[in-house]
């Protein structure tokens, strides 16, 4: 009757224009098509709002920059949203495992390395960065004496004086301390005081007292506890290790690895890389 017609009346008043004008020009089959429209243009606006999904970043990098990264780490993630899966190997390994088809996003490991490995194509030429770079030095258990290591001369009666001396066996700073025993000449009178190992094992014997001394990367004599830095190996006998850092050439997390790179080259990062005992090689 005359109340139905002037309640129904009320209520068409009260919605939206814009609600009346589409009820009342659009038959219904088009209103259900419009509104279907309108909400998956609102679902694709939303969409293009919100950030990235989040990736998992692989990172096969030589144990030698471990301190950093591992200080790193938490910034990274909580910068980018991303998470970094860190593989740590010893420097040598870590060519061999790519050219093998260990899956890799990101990979830190010496110059030469890494040259083999863009030559080989595993590797984006364009990503290559000298990340950071070290000297070996010579570690002591916390409170020892602090052996005398200034000139050549005082290394090798230092060396010659020890009972042990552990070093990275299998390492680039391993190879090098082998080099350098023949530089000094003493090598073969050295050879049974030798204690070649893996890097956490000798720096344990270090700090329970099994060995007198090691020679190794300065940052993983600084970062290890109850150990102590006595010096660096002397200016005429160091050598600068280079830690360059690359993508994968092809498949993997392309944006979250050069997020990745990005990130490790930033002046933030130049600051830890400095408190680790790590120094930023010139571009």
């Amino acid at each position: 009757g005359i109340r139905d017609k002037l309640v129904t009346g009320v209520q068409t008043c009260a919605l939206p224009i814009s609600t009346m004008f589409f009820t009342l020009a659009k038959p219904p089959s088009r209103r259900l098509a419009l509104h279907s429209i309108l909400g998956v243009g609102l679902v694709a606006a939303i969409g293009s709002s919100l950030p990235a999904a989040a990736a998992e970043v692989r990172l096969l990098a030589s144990a030698a920059i471990k301190p950093a990264i591992e200080a790193l780490a938490p910034d990274f993630e909580k910068q980018s949203g991303h998470r970094l899966i860190a593989r740590y190997e010893l420097t040598p390994a870590i060519p061999q495992m790519i050219e093998k088809g260990e899956p890799f996003d990101v990979t830190i490991a010496n110059p030469p390395h890494i040259d083999g490995l863009i030559r080989s194509g595993k590797i984006a030429a364009s990503s290559q960065a000298n990340v950071a770079q070290f000297g070996v030095g010579v570690g002591v258990r916390s409170g020892a004496p602090r052996p005398a290591t200034r000139s050549a001369n005082e290394l090798r009666d230092t060396l010659l004086k020890a009972n042990s001396v552990a070093f990275v066996g299998a390492g680039t700073s391993g190879a090098f301390f082998r080099s350098l025993l023949e530089r000094l000449k003493i090598a073969d009178e050295m050879q049974a005081r030798l204690r070649p190992g893996d890097i956490q094992p000798i720096l344990l014997q270090l700090t329970r007292g099994e060995v007198d001394m090691v020679v190794m990367p300065v940052p993983l004599i600084l970062a290890q506890p109850g150990a102590e830095l006595a010096s660096p190996l002397p200016d005429e006998l160091q050598d600068v290790i280079m830690m360059t850092a690359g993508k994968a050439a092809a498949g993997g997390q392309g944006d979250a690895a050069d997020r990745l790179l990005g990130f490790l080259m930033s002046p933030a990062s130049t600051a830890v890389f400095t408190a680790k005992g790590y120094q930023r090689p010139k571009q």
